[in-house]
């Protein structure tokens, strides 16, 4: 479809001039003065418009500052003798998107035209992507009805359009990326950059350099100057996952950013001023860090002004059959097909299973059952063995002491469910590392190995591969 040019010039001769230059590449209107534009501007919607400077009874310039007024933002290239270039310039200023001096040159009056047209069209897509980016991230995109989801949502709401740090703890799986995205798209920083680093995945050696930047020749391998992620993220927000990773001396410079606004690059001693929000994330407990000098408390202090504690899936059960249709919903979308469901039977399982890998091994768990389901139900057959199995070798359901008082569950069963839930809470926080899970709980290895064979748990990374 041809794109809708509106010439606006009192000389008939011009507007004649352009038609015949343009027609075969869009589809052109012409009026002869300011009064007209407006009203053709109106009933004939043009992708951009050539505006003639100066006219009788309105001239280009009040047209031009009226369509602004109005919020329109189609291009407006401005036509003008060579003599009124600095009345042009001023029309710059005042909105315009470029002009033109009388006579044209052809060549030039169709790269002009043009480059404003791609520019314009440039513009609407980054305005679409990011209204699709803040609507993915919407906190009402954070699943869930359960007490512990809807005092997160209002955290959020309270905490998004400030300026204030952020401190996220939760399990791996828990959606501390969605959350942290969550806050920074309903900030006023929403337009401005988000960069999100896993401080675990990258090596002490070079996470100072990757986080402040550095100047050529600041070591080795610095054949040239790199930009870090605080300068990036400059006006935006700084996304820490894993932040209890970082060693002492990297997290003595984030408290310097954080407290003077500034700092220098590697190798550097010009100093850079920043405005950045941070939000740090973490799976572990930085008080016990703190107490064992892993982290420090004067940065613990600056980060932990605003918190938010993501709980474990297997702690809001009553969320697994919204977070089931909200990733079949999703799967369905990105398939173009009618979304599948799961039958009453497979979902009580899947609400009994514990989730070591909390909502992010849920999502993965869907992918394979809408995979693997031949039908557009999907049966207990279809879900994952892994998860079939570590239902059957767990006791059914988590319980409270009523229960037990009441003999709905022996006390026995209720034993291996506290300790199998105890057990895992360990192995999460350790990594499924047994040496230290054991540590942790205060009992040897042999000891905790015998208990993870009889209560039957695996490492979820084990299943996963073995299925």
């Amino acid at each position: 479809m041809l794109k809708r040019i509106l010439i606006v010039d009192d000389e008939p001769s011009v507007r004649e001039s352009l038609k015949v230059l343009l027609k075969r590449d869009y589809e052109l209107y012409s009026v002869g003065g300011g009064e007209e534009a407006l009203d053709a501007v109106n009933h004939y919607s043009p992708d951009l418009m050539l505006l003639d400077l100066v006219m009788p009874r309105v001239d280009g310039m009040a047209i031009l500052r009226k369509l602004r007024e109005q919020g329109r933002t189609f291009p407006i290239i401005m036509l003008t003798a060579t003599r009124m270039l600095k009345t042009a310039v001023e029309a710059i200023k005042s909105g315009a998107t470029d002009y033109l001096t009388k006579p044209f040159d052809v060549e030039e009056l169709k790269l002009v035209i043009q480059k404003a047209l791609d520019n314009q069209a440039l513009e609407e897509e980054v305005k679409y992507l990011r209204s699709e980016v803040a609507r993915r991230y919407s906190f009402k995109n954070i699943v869930g009805k359960s007490p512990q989801m809807q005092e997160i949502y209002l955290r959020i709401q309270q905490i998004a359009d400030t300026r204030t740090t952020v401190l996220i703890i939760g399990e791996s799986g828990t959606g501390k990326e969605l959350v942290a995205k969550a806050i920074h798209y309903n900030s006023n920083r929403k337009d401005k950059p988000f960069i999100a680093i896993n401080c675990a995945a990258i090596p002490e050696s070079l996470i100072e350099a990757e986080l402040f930047g550095h100047e050529k020749g600041a070591f080795t391998d610095a054949v040239a100057r790199r930009i870090g992620q605080f300068e990036l993220s400059n006006h935006g927000t700084l996304f820490l996952d894993e932040a209890a990773d970082l060693s002492l001396a990297t997290q003595a410079k984030i408290l310097r950013v954080l407290q003077e606004k500034e700092f220098s690059r590697l190798g550097g001693t010009q100093i850079q001023k920043v405005d950045v929000r941070l939000i740090a994330a973490t799976n572990k407990n930085l008080e016990e860090e703190i107490k064992r000098g892993g982290f420090r408390e004067d940065l613990y202090y600056r980060i932990n002004v605003a918190r938010i504690n993501l709980p474990p899936l297997r702690s809001r059960r009553e969320d697994i059959p919204m977070l089931l249709k909200y990733f079949l919903d999703k799967k369905g979308g990105e398939e173009g097909k009618d979304p599948k469901i799961v039958t009453p039977e497979a979902t009580d399982l899947l609400i009994r299973y514990h989730w070591p890998g909390n909502v992010r091994e849920l999502e993965n768990a869907v992918e394979q059952m809408v995979s693997f389901s031949a039908t557009s139900r999907i049966q207990l057959e279809d879900l994952p063995l892994a998860i079939r199995d570590g239902v059957e070798k767990a006791p059914r359901r988590p319980f409270n002491k009523e229960e037990v008082l009441d003999g709905k569950i022996s006390l026995e069963e209720a034993v291996q469910v506290f300790e199998r839930e105890v057990i895992l809470d360990a192995l999460q926080r350790s990594r499924f590392v047994q040496t230290r899970a054991a540590s942790l709980l205060g009992i040897t290895r042999r000891m905790l190995k015998y208990k993870i064979d009889t209560l039957g748990i695996v490492d979820p990374l084990v299943e996963r591969s073995g299925d």
